[in-house]
């Protein structure tokens, strides 16, 4: 096919063009490409994993719903299985707090405090560790170990002011530190403020002085 003198020129202006840059465009062209499949790989594979821990902390949940042996048995294992292969999805932190409540209830104390321990050291999220400190220090408290248990609730989140100083004054409490008990809920009754839980600690209060 024969071209006009025009035609030939801008045909050799683009062998031109293409011989000084043809092989940088092919690599900006595979660097996009790659980069696209990588990406829409890389949320494939995150989809797939949230999916796996979802169906692990459901499992958990159907398991704390049970009793006896086998359905304490198949918590830690979830559980196990969570921190292990998923530890920064969301699902790992409540499954987490999930098994430590249904190993409390079933009076294994030491299983609840390890899984609430895990918590407190690796959860990302100020607000999870800190009620996983709180929560360990109410199951420190019922094992006696009461040093460790006002260790955990020594450095209060100003959201959990309150909580925490109704914690220290349980503890302490119980270690029959009466006016140091008193303190505690005092600070907690005032930083409960309006709120429903307040009535609780005035009883308490309430119950020292009539002691």
């Amino acid at each position: 096919m024969a071209y006009d003198l025009d035609e030939q020129e801008k045909l050799d202006a683009l062998r031109a063009w293409w011989d000084r840059y043809g092989t940088l465009v092919a690599v900006l062209v595979f660097v996009i490409v790659a980069a696209i499949v990588g990406w829409r790989g890389w949320q494939w594979y995150q989809g797939h994993k949230a999916t796996q821990a979802m169906g692990y902390f459901e499992a958990l949940q159907s398991a704390a719903a049970q009793e006896g042996d086998e359905a304490m048995a198949r918590i830690q294992a979830a559980s196990t299985t969570l921190r292990d292969s998923f530890p920064a999805s969301g699902y790992t932190s409540r499954g987490v707090l999930v098994a430590a409540a249904a190993l409390a209830e079933q009076g294994n104390l030491d299983a609840a405090r390890e899984q609430l321990q895990w918590l407190a050291r690796h959860d990302e999220d100020p607000a999870l560790a800190a009620l996983a400190r709180l929560r360990l220090a109410g199951v420190l408290l019922e094992q006696g170990q009461y040093d460790q248990a006002l260790a955990q609730v020594e450095k209060a989140p100003a959201s959990f002011e309150a909580l925490y100083a109704d914690r220290r004054g349980d503890i302490l409490y119980a270690q029959g530190k009466i006016e140091e008990a008193r303190a505690a809920w005092q600070q907690a009754l005032e930083a409960f403020g309006s709120d429903p839980t307040a009535q609780i600690v005035q009883l308490k209060i309430d119950a020292i002085a009539g002691a």
